[in-house]
This record gives C-alpha cells, sequence and structure tokens, in this order.
C-alpha cells in the first residue's frame, strides 16, 4: 500500500478538516491526543500521514509534492496559482473577499470608479490586481502582511481588499464594502502526478468525502 500525505491546515480549520476525514474513515483520533508541537503524524495500519502546515504554506507542499492532498481556502488557491488539482469544495471557512474604503468617502462618492489610479493596500496582490483589471482601472498595489484595515485610516491607500467573514473589523474601522471580489470556502487539493499515480488511494477518498458532504447537504434541508 502507498504512502498517502495529507497537509492539513493550523487554526480554525484544523478541527473541521479532521471532521471530514473521519467521516471518510481515515484515522484521526491520535490528532487530537498528539503533542501540539508535533507536525508530522503517522499511521502505520492504514499508510496515512498527516502533515500540520499554516494555511498558505500548504499549496507549496502539495505542488512540490511533499503532500499528495491538501486542505486550503479558495483565497489561498487564486492568490498563489500554484500547479494543483481541486477535488471538492469542502464547504467550511467561509469568508469572501471585498474591495473596502473609508465609511466617509463612500457617503460622498460611492462609484468604484472614480477610485481609479488610486492606490490600494492588501495582502492579496494577484487576487487584488485582477480584479481591477478586469474593471479596467489602474490602481498601485501596495501589499502588506497585516493591519490592512489601517492603511486608508492614515492615507496610505484609498482603499484595500481583505477578506471578511462577519465583516465587524471593517466596521469597527469606519470601512464599508464597495465591492465583492468572490467568496471562498476550504477545498481538497491534490498533486497532480499523485492524481495518476495514487488513483487507487485518493479517488475512494474523494468519493466518500463528496458522498459526506451530499449527506451533511441533505440534513440542511430536511
Amino acid at each position: 500500500m502507498k504512502l498517502l500525505t495529507i497537509a492539513l491546515p493550523k487554526g480554525k480549520l484544523f478541527k473541521p478538516a479532521i471532521e471530514v476525514l473521519a467521516a471518510a474513515g481515515l484515522p484521526v483520533e491520535f490528532l487530537l491526543d498528539g503533542d501540539s508541537r508535533k507536525l508530522v503524524f503517522q499511521d502505520d495500519d492504514t499508510q496515512v500521514r498527516y502533515m500540520i502546515c499554516r494555511p498558505t504554506d500548504i499549496p507549496t507542499f502539495v505542488e512540490y509534492g511533499a503532500a499528495d492532498l491538501g486542505m486550503v481556502g479558495k483565497d489561498t488557491i487564486v492568490e498563489q496559482a500554484k500547479d494543483v488539482s481541486e477535488l471538492v469544495d469542502l464547504e467550511f471557512g467561509y469568508c469572501r473577499f471585498v474591495v473596502a474604503a473609508p465609511k466617509a468617502k463612500i457617503e460622498k462618492n460611492p462609484d468604484l470608479k472614480s477610485y481609479n489610479y488610486g492606490r490600494v493596500a492588501t495582502k492579496f496582490p494577484k487576487v487584488a490586481a485582477d480584479f481591477f483589471k478586469e474593471k479596467g482601472m489602474q490602481m498601485e498595489i501596495i501589499k502588506l502582511h497585516g493591519n490592512i484595515e489601517l492603511a486608508p485610516v492614515v492615507g496610505l491607500s484609498d482603499l484595500i481588499v481583505d477578506i471578511v467573514s462577519t465583516g465587524k473589523t471593517l466596521k469597527e474601522n469606519d470601512l464599508v464594502p464597495v465591492a465583492e471580489i468572490f467568496s471562498s470556502t476550504t477545498r481538497l487539493i491534490a498533486n497532480r502526478a499523485s492524481s495518476r499515480m495514487k488513483y487507487q488511494r485518493i479517488q475512494p477518498l474523494v468519493a466518500k468525502i463528496k458522498e459526506y458532504m451530499d449527506k451533511r447537504e441533505s440534513n440542511k434541508n430536511d
């Protein structure tokens, strides 16, 4: 039996990720009981190995074959544009990309096009650049690694592009959405070579995960 390596995200996506794996019949108990500092876990009986990674690193591990499968947000997949296969929408970790601006400015002029030739601060320069290019707008993209909401407050940028779930942080900083780019949920991704060479291991797992997702959706509608 070929070893199957799965990259799992640290943080808030970890628990729902292992719930999906458990529903698909994979062993996960030792992930919950193990040393929190340990990053690699392996079950020799089923020949499954788990890597616990930062979500932003998962597409890289999968693209280069260090992991056969991974669970990561659509936002990260789009921003990084890695050469991986997207297999299943796991439907957890919902958030959305928005363009936002100071409330006072929007009240005066709500037209997004009025910000043409302005500056945009973001952690996601590719997503931002692609969006504004599609809109026919020429914007200066400023990449930041944190505190995106601060940028328009202190005059660094006119707009921000960021991920929001509840929108609470935007409100706390007197920012309001001007446009929505796209919504994001966690996806199961695969290394392209692994998809072929380990097809007999991966395909049944994907089928079980899809079956679980269908049952969960059916239960919601009952």
